[in-house]
């Protein structure tokens, strides 16, 4: 992945996408041996949901560079994965094969991983945003929308694993929403986002104001994700395990 955000740099397309889907490629087989020798989906920890981000995330810096040429998304996006596979390589985890009982559902599968895809796209977005924000000059409209597509598209994500998220409560709860700690966060995240496109379409020269809202709910995704985990409030919940 490195050597393919460096080929983009210098302009040799091909070989940016070459090289970035090699490395893509490499992160998920070791993401697929890992499932093979836990005989389990290695999404139950964090460093494994670590994983699926970065693995995602270098997916969806690949596709921003295929659609739009941007040559520095896939240096931003690659730097973010590097950072959350050192995270993994420097503060490894105690892998075990079991699953607690409400883990072992069909919806655990699709729910984490349509999670994490909307985690990349979103973080993909925010570093674009950030990006655009800090240039001095004025962004164009072709950029701007690029920011909205990929809102959208990542917020579709962030729904559809609401979705299975209620499914997968009602199975394993009884319920499909109980506000439990990470359910509130989650909720909040999808406001935001859904907040952002309705001020993008209601005020769309105010530019400063909705990527500081980006940023923002780009804050509350990380709380949602693993920030919670240092809440007094989520010890004991229903997603601690």
């Amino acid at each position: 992945m490195i050597t393919g955000a460096v080929a983009a740099l210098r302009g040799r397309r091909a070989a940016a996408i070459s090289l970035s889907a090699a490395g893509s490629v490499v992160l998920l087989a070791f993401v697929v041996g890992l499932w093979m020798v836990l005989e389990r989906p290695p999404l139950r920890t964090m460093g494994e949901t670590r994983l699926w981000y970065s693995f995602f995330l270098s997916v969806a810096g690949a596709v921003v560079y295929l659609l739009w040429r941007y040559r520095w998304i896939l240096s931003f996006t690659t730097l973010l994965s590097t950072v959350f596979l050192c995270i993994n390589l420097f503060k490894p985890e105690i892998h075990s094969k079991s699953l607690m009982p409400a883990l072992q559902s069909v919806w655990f599968v699709p729910h984490v991983v349509v999670y994490m895809m909307a985690y990349a796209l979103l973080g993909a977005v925010t570093l674009f945003a950030i990006y655009l924000w800090l240039r001095r000059d004025e962004p164009q409209r072709r950029e701007v929308a690029m920011c909205d597509n990929l809102v959208r598209v990542g917020w579709s994500f962030l729904t559809a694993g609401m979705i299975m998220g209620a499914l997968w409560a009602k199975q394993a709860w009884g319920d499909y929403w109980s506000w439990d700690p990470k359910e509130t966060w989650a909720a909040a995240t999808w406001l935001a986002y859904l907040l952002y496109m309705h001020l993008r379409r209601a005020e769309p020269k105010q530019l400063d104001v909705t990527f500081a809202l980006l940023c923002f709910a780009f804050v509350l995704l990380q709380m949602c994700w693993w920030g919670i985990n240092f809440l007094p409030s989520a010890q004991g919940g229903m997603h601690s395990y």
